[in-house]
């Protein structure tokens, strides 16, 4: 496998000492912590009464699912790739490639649906505050836009996380999240008869306790917003900080670090999720939940304005609409992260894909036009983002479970086995009773693949190696002729017998009209994936037959790779080499599709065309000869 390239964002963890990792989850904080801004209204819309026991299905679901995953993934994966990454591993060739690409598409969703649905929501908490209602009423599609484009501005600008203040934003957020649950229960528990009531109407529509845990069982998947947070946790990773002794291979430090961040984040979060739903259910009238409802998208920010008095509900607005934005920017630094360290790497994306404006640019295009299609509306996008949260999950939930099958743990095989098939139900009930999510990931999908296509057909003539390494025999047959015309000779190999040398050499000989009295050097490419597009090119030296000179090569394409080794001669003896091919039979468009999808194919004149690409001055290329 190439060696990965890493966001423009992920610093290596040499270049710095890393932060605690009480300090990092509130950097991941700011996109799980801050879903409680929308998820209490959305469970008590998709749940209704019954809201507060989905919701303890949900808690369950994430402290004896998720987080054993995501437990499993930290270990596997330490260095912040996630689940994807576990995956990659484990596929390879165009399926592999492919593979990612589509879970590329449902992260794409879930960041993208994560920065249009918190500034949607940002927009609800500001213009339902009572103090501004009259006058931005009417514009939440337009304060959303700004929202976005002030995130694109400030990465324009050169957007660096900053942990201090994502710790500052989460604690000031819990607090006040602390002393609106407090008001709440204290006004359930001062006034009995709201659970009587409660229970009443419980039970006079679903009737017995087992109906309402088997419907609760049915409804958990439109709750599923609630389970966000997991792959970013794992996505900061390289954040935190190590312990004496660790290194980049074995991480012992950071993945305890960060065992401990997804068990807190997700116990804080579980205790909020039930109080939360607990208190809303009680406390807020059914109507007021729907949309035009004074708590649609702002449950506990209504309790706070009705309970502790316009001051206080305008500062806990503030606070969440300052930390659902910079759930935004999270989300933003994740597609960063994330896009850059596959698609280059694949030869999937344009040059410009690497660098951060350009990226930031087209993110936040696609984010207005995400914005517009759901007219900024918290509810309608609620699909989506659990369809991308989802995916992910059960990615993960599979990723693990076959890496605790070829370590050959039986019991944890089962366990995860488990939990996988619990996600893939609840990732199939999401999409079967909410399609829009499944149908914006296709689009991100066929848009990643089409694109990636494309800028792989553009870049197929590029040098795609990243070094050449000669080992001590090939290093010797490149001294020994660089006295001498360097002549070499492309040779597919098949048996390798003596007679196949002989006669490749008689022929090129006879072809060439080089004398007898010339040495000449075989070289054979083996493609093990073509797939790969860019790779270092490891060369051995080998005598065969007592005779024949061979380099063997070993790369994903056949001409860039003998590309990349006459232009490693050329500068190694600074002479040019000669290198000798016969023609191909075959239809020459047949032979270029061979070569795009398998590395083969015409591979004289595609090696000319990849030296013509890599030295634009035609006295220094090397000579590409075929008979």
């Amino acid at each position: 496998m190439a060696k990965q390239h890493p966001g423009p964002h992920v610093q290596a963890p040499t270049e710095h000492k890393g932060q605690r990792w009480w300090k990092v989850m509130c950097l991941t904080g700011v996109d799980y912590f801050s879903t409680l801004g929308y998820q209490p209204g959305i469970a008590a819309l998709a749940a209704g009464l019954l809201s507060p026991i989905a919701t303890i299905v949900l808690v369950a679901v994430t402290l004896l699912g998720a987080l054993p995953v995501y437990r499993r993934v930290a270990q596997e994966s330490p260095h912040g790739e996630g689940s994807i990454a576990m995956l990659e591993r484990l596929l390879s060739f165009w399926k592999g490639k492919l593979f990612v690409l589509a879970l590329l598409g449902f992260a794409a969703t879930d960041f993208l649906i994560t920065i249009t649905l918190s500034a949607a929501d940002a927009t609800a908490h500001l213009v339902e505050n009572p103090h501004l209602t009259s006058t931005l009423g009417g514009h939440q599609v337009l304060i959303t836009l700004l929202l976005v484009a002030l995130l694109g501005g400030v990465f324009l600008k050169g957007f660096s996380e900053a942990i201090g203040i994502a710790v500052g934003l989460v604690a000031v957020y819990l607090a006040l999240n602390v002393v609106v649950v407090a008001v709440g229960l204290y006004h359930v528990i001062s006034a009995p008869h709201v659970i009587t009531d409660w229970s009443s109407a419980l039970t006079a529509q679903h009737g017995n306790p087992i109906l309402m845990v088997g419907v609760a069982l049915v409804v958990f998947p439109k709750l599923a917003l609630g389970l966000s947070g997991f792959e970013t946790g794992v996505a900061v990773m390289p954040h935190i900080e190590g312990e004496e002794g660790d290194t980049e291979e074995k991480p012992a430090g950071r993945i305890k670090g960060a065992r401990k961040l997804l068990t807190t984040s997700a116990v804080i979060m579980s205790v909020f999720l039930i109080a939360t739903s607990f208190i809303t259910t009680l406390l807020i009238p059914a109507d007021e939940f729907k949309a035009g409802g004074q708590a649609n998208g702002r449950a506990l920010a209504f309790l706070a304005h009705q309970y502790l008095g316009g001051a206080f509900g305008s500062v806990y607005d503030l606070s969440t609409i300052v930390i659902l934005w910079f759930a935004g920017a999270s989300a933003m630094a994740g597609m960063l992260n994330l896009m850059p360290r596959y698609l280059p790497r694949y030869g999937m994306a344009p040059h410009w894909a690497r660098a951060v404006r350009p990226m930031v640019l087209v993110l936040t295009m696609i984010a207005f036009l995400v914005t517009w299609l759901f007219d900024a509306n918290v509810d309608a996008q609620g699909g989506a983002y659990a369809t991308g949260v989802l995916v992910l999950i059960t990615s993960a939930a599979i990723a693990v479970t076959i890496a605790a099958h070829k370590a050959g743990q039986r019991n944890w095989t089962i366990g995860f086995g488990v939990i996988a098939l619990v996600f893939c139900y609840t990732t199939v009930v999401n999409v079967a009773e909410r399609p829009d999510g499944v149908k914006i990931g296709g689009c991100f999908i066929a848009g990643i693949v089409l694109i990636s296509l494309l800028s792989r057909l553009a870049r197929a003539f590029e040098l795609r190696v990243t070094s050449v390494e000669l080992d001590e025999v090939a290093a010797r047959f490149v001294r020994d002729t660089s006295h001498r015309t360097i002549r070499l000779i492309a040779n597919e190999p098949n048996s390798r017998d003596l007679t196949e040398y002989r006669d490749k050499l008689h022929q090129i000989r006879a072809d060439n009209g080089i004398p007898p009295e010339d040495d000449l050097v075989f070289v054979e490419v083996t493609v093990r994936d073509a797939s790969d597009f860019e790779a270092e090119l490891k060369v051995r030296g080998e005598v065969l037959h007592d005779r024949y000179r061979v380099l063997t090569l070993e790369h994903s394409s056949v001409p860039n790779a003998l590309a990349a080794i006459l232009l490693h001669v050329r500068d190694e003896t600074g002479q040019q080499p000669h290198i000798y091919f016969e023609w191909t039979e075959g239809n020459p468009f047949a032979q270029f599709l061979r070569f795009f999808l398998f590395g083969q194919g015409e591979v004289a004149p595609v090696t000319r065309e990849v030296l013509r690409e890599a030295e634009p001055d035609r006295a220094r290329r090397p000579r590409v000869h075929v008979g």
